[in-house]
């Protein structure tokens, strides 16, 4: 029987941790027999969010000599991840284990060194400080989870519970975990990555770079065919001047910043609009529906008759 240990620390998150509990805590042996020997492993009475503490029937050296490990989102706000988990799962992957982050439990594995030279993910809203904070880490925001073959990490709490049925379809095989996933009410697979899940950015107030007005000017203008030295000219600068402001301001060039504007707005008019996908490229200034499908494809991960299906708000 395979054996799967969760990692539960003070700090840990309560969502990720009860998504693996699900997955592997629960007898399925009715779908695949043996199912998993599973195992809750940490310091007595940790605090799991921010409601309660849990007495953890294993510690640490359990977790050492399990088949997978599981490590449940942190509190990247508390500070580093507690040093004793961070030996433990490194001294799990050296003596062989399949090591799993949920979330920012990313955060853990970067500590132990398991991420070095690798690619890995986590919420995107830590992913810049994940990079920061871990230089050697190849940090990709865009994607729900990543497969290293002994080092798996994914993406905010849905994506968690996306990579514990990943696992599950790679031990067991896809019918398994198809089967599993209609128990879960949930999808055994999801399309695209977590793009499609990033709040559009408000536009700050960048007037120390003098880009205030023309980016206010340029948003309402989205409909028309506004090019870069449309821009420049509004800002009263040259398309190169125009272009290292950008760069100091927003990070970005002009026609990034551009896309990504008319890209926000389709997803609101998919969101909240039954207006065709032909009508939306028209009032984002994509012209057709085949140059809004590609752009909006390449930034969100899937189609905009996909991700509409996703996120169209009741009538």
């Amino acid at each position: 029987m395979h054996s799967v240990a969760l990692a539960l620390y003070d700090g840990a998150m309560l969502f990720e941790a009860a998504a693996a509990v699900e997955v592997f805590g629960v007898d399925r042996s009715d779908l695949a027999d043996p199912w998993y020997d599973f195992r809750v492993c940490g310091p007595d009475r940790g605090r799991v969010g921010d409601w309660l503490r849990v007495d953890t029937p294993h510690g640490l050296d359990t977790l050492v000599g399990a088949d997978t490990v599981v490590v449940s989102s942190c509190d990247v706000e508390l500070g580093p991840p507690p040093g004793d988990v961070v030996d433990a799962v490194r001294a799990a992957h050296d003596r062989g284990a399949r090591v799993v982050s949920l979330c920012t439990g990313a955060f853990v594995l970067a500590a132990a060194g398991l991420l070095d030279g690798r690619r890995a993910t986590t919420h995107w809203m830590h992913a810049r400080q994940l990079a920061t904070r871990y230089p050697r880490v190849r940090v990709d925001p865009d994607v729900l989870y990543i497969d290293e073959g002994s080092v798996l990490t994914s993406a905010g709490k849905g994506a968690g519970l996306d990579l514990c049925l990943h696992v599950v379809r790679k031990d067991h095989g896809a019918a398994v975990a198809n089967a599993l996933a209609r128990r879960l009410v949930v999808p055994p697979h999801r399309p695209g990555g977590q793009a499609q899940y990033v709040t559009a950015p408000v536009p700050e107030d960048k007037g120390r770079y003098g880009l205030a007005d023309v980016l206010q000017w340029a948003q309402a203008r989205l409909h028309e065919p506004l090019t870069v030295t449309d821009l420049a000219r509004r800002a009263g600068m040259s398309t190169r001047n125009l272009a290292r402001h950008f760069d100091r301001a927003l990070g970005v060039t002009p026609l990034h910043w551009l896309h990504t504007q008319r890209v926000h707005l389709a997803q609101e008019l998919l969101e909240t609009t039954d207006a065709p996908v032909e009508q939306i490229a028209a009032r984002t200034g994509m012209g057709t529906a085949a140059t809004l499908r590609r752009h909006f494809t390449r930034a969100v991960g899937v189609p905009p008759d996909t991700y509409r299906r996703t996120f169209r708000a009741p009538a």
